[in-house]
């Protein structure tokens, strides 16, 4: 007798365990889906303040561009931090090719950002420019890329206001039909 009740109690208990475990999972899934919605528009500012700090740095101090990508890193946050340190690090020896370099880093920060494939290709773009102009010819690009990035932005402020809510709940309601498909 003891074991019959033991046994079917046992049996509710993981199931009701396995309920909460799977609609947390969900829910997790859908808060973190709403949390890169959030990122993005963000990180797009960030990434345009950065290009206006180049742009003034390059304008202004003279520097290289491995001491104004140092000094950039030093004013922006994670993960814009780490892109400009790295850049400045592979800057410091004899650098052959900075395209490659460049597109190396640029991939890394696309993969720990919230970015998307847009915002990569803009600065991929960007990229292939720097440093072969003319001061005013680079304030243009910079200009230019900006422009671009706002734009992708603004899409990104969209995207946020239509999905964000939707993708919580999504998650919840998700693994509420999944918990009452199964039990």
């Amino acid at each position: 007798m003891w074991k019959k009740y033991y046994f079917e109690y046992g049996e509710k208990t993981m199931k009701w365990i396995g309920a909460i475990l799977l609609v947390s999972t969900t829910s997790w899934i859908g808060f973190d889906m709403s949390k890169k919605l959030t990122e993005r528009p963000k990180q797009i500012r960030l990434l345009i303040q950065s290009l206006q700090m180049l742009e003034t740095e390059m304008g202004y101090s003279q520097l290289t561009l491995q001491q104004t990508f140092q000094n950039i890193s030093k004013k922006v946050p994670y993960p814009l931090d780490q892109f400009y340190e790295r850049l400045a690090h592979k800057l410091s020896g004899i650098v052959i090719d900075f395209l490659t370099i460049w597109d190396e880093e640029l991939s890394k920060f696309v993969q720990t950002s919230a970015l998307k494939q847009t915002e990569h290709e803009v600065m991929k773009q960007f990229g292939r420019n720097l440093g072969q102009h003319t001061f005013l010819q680079q304030q243009k690009y910079i200009k230019l890329t900006i422009h671009h990035l706002q734009r992708e932005l603004d899409d990104a402020m969209e995207e946020r206001r239509k999905y964000e809510k939707m993708m919580k709940s999504l998650g919840v309601l998700i693994g509420l039909l999944i918990v009452l498909l199964l039990f």
